[in-house]
C-alpha cells in the first residue's frame, strides 16, 4: 500500500523546504504544516507529564488524549503561541501555530495511476516521498494512521535505575 513518508529529521535540516503545496485550487496552502505538525505530536513531543503546553493555553486549544498525543483544535487556536513558548523542549515550532488553519488531504481523492501527491515533487530536499512505506522501529519509520509514515530518531524516556527502585 502507498503511502506518504514525511521525514521530520530532513526538515529540520531544510528551512521551508516543502512547506508550499503545489496544488492549483490551494495556492498558497501550507498543508505539509499540518502534516508536520502531526507527525511531530506523535513522534518528536516529550510527552510531559505536566503539559505546561495544554495548560498555558488561554483557550482551551491544545488537549493530551488518552494515547499521550497532542492535539490542537483549530477553531479555538487563535495563533496566540503561548503553548510554543511554554513547551520546554521545543517541540512546539511556533509556524506550527498559524492563525489561518491550513489541512493536507494527501491528495489521495486526485491520484491516478503512477501520480504522485503534489507535495513530493514541491519538496526539494526529499523530505517528503511516496511509495510502499511500512513501520519499522529499527529504521526510525512509525505509522500515523494508515496513509502517513513518519522518519524521526525517536525520543524514548528512560528511568535511570536509582530512580526505578
Amino acid at each position: 500500500m502507498k503511502r506518504l513518508l514525511i521525514d521530520l529529521d530532513r526538515f529540520a535540516e531544510h528551512d521551508k523546504c516543502a512547506e508550499k503545496c503545489s496544488y492549483y485550487y490551494h495556492p498558497g496552502n501550507y498543508g505539509i504544516l499540518s502534516l508536520q505538525e502531526v507527525a511531530t505530536y506523535s513522534i518528536a513531543c516529550r510527552k510531559c507529564e505536566k503539559e505546561n503546553c495544554v495548560t498555558s493555553c488561554p483557550f482551551n486549544a491544545l488537549e493530551k488524549g488518552a494515547d499521550k498525543i497532542l492535539r490542537r483544535y483549530n477553531l479555538r487556536c487563535t495563533s496566540c503561541k503561548t503553548c510554543s513558548h511554554a513547551c520546554h523542549s521545543g517541540v512546539i515550532l511556533p509556524e506550527f501555530i498559524p492563525y489561518m488553519a491550513y489541512n493536507c488531504d494527501l491528495c489521495l481523492d486526485r491520484l491516478k495511476g503512477d501520480d504522485l501527491p503534489d507535495c513530493v515533487p514541491a519538496c526539494t530536499c526529499g523530505a517528503v516521498k511516496y511509495g510502499d512505506f511500512t513501520e519499522d522501529a529499527e529504521k526510525n519509520l512509525y505509522a500515523i494512521g494508515k496513509n502517513l509514515v513518519v522518519h524521526s530518531i525517536h525520543w524514548q524516556r528512560e528511568i535511570p535505575k536509582k530512580a526505578r527502585k
